[in-house]
């Protein structure tokens, strides 16, 4: 029995370790991320998840693990900051506020049975001064992440309450996930 990790996310496959795991081979699944319209964001980040498990080949003795982290705000979907000022709109929108943090993990066993999971996080930041946010997106770190910031980095200094994953705030659940794979039949101690 073989894991394929259908992400690129070098956070991922440290998640991965905590448990024990290695994948046997790391696949990019190629999707369109784009919302649906009227997507509720908890159904959005399951519906890509188990998505980014179907897109990724799965060989005989082969399980795969797809996983996907979306920030709302209400209905609203944050997605990735693609530059600084979008990092700085969403810095902005978060700003002394709390958010969900949905990170949904699908496992695709041998058979070719897919299971999902979704993790929901509450996350408050603290209200962020102008030096705050000019240093963060300085950084450079929040670019290219969900709702523009990295848990696992700077950004922790900006939570002032979290209930739910740590892990699934920085990309997968690892209470989830392991549930998954062991339904899957992967032995894990």
């Amino acid at each position: 029995m073989r894991l394929v990790l259908a992400s690129t996310s070098p956070r991922r496959r440290d998640l991965l370790a905590r448990l024990g795991v290695e994948p046997a081979r790391v696949a990019d699944p190629d999707i369109d991320e784009t919302p649906l319209p009227g997507e509720a964001p908890r159904n959005h980040a399951l519906r890509l998840a188990e998505a980014k498990a179907r897109a990724v080949e799965r060989g005989e003795g082969e399980i795969v693990l797809a996983g996907d982290t979306v920030i709302a705000l209400g209905r609203r979907v944050l997605g990735k900051a693609e530059d600084e000022a979008e990092l700085r709109r969403m810095l902005g929108l978060l700003s002394g506020r709390r958010h969900h943090c949905l990170t949904a993990v699908c496992v695709i066993d041998t058979a070719g049975k897919a299971r999902t999971r979704l993790s929901d996080t509450i996350v408050a930041f603290k209200p962020l001064t102008s030096a705050e946010v000019d240093a963060y997106v300085a950084s450079g770190e929040g670019l290219g992440k969900a709702g523009g910031y990295a848990i696992q980095g700077r950004a922790e200094a900006f939570v002032r309450f979290l209930s739910g994953s740590h892990s699934g705030v920085i990309g997968l659940p690892l209470f989830e996930t392991r549930a998954l794979l062991i339904a899957a039949g992967m032995p894990l101690g």
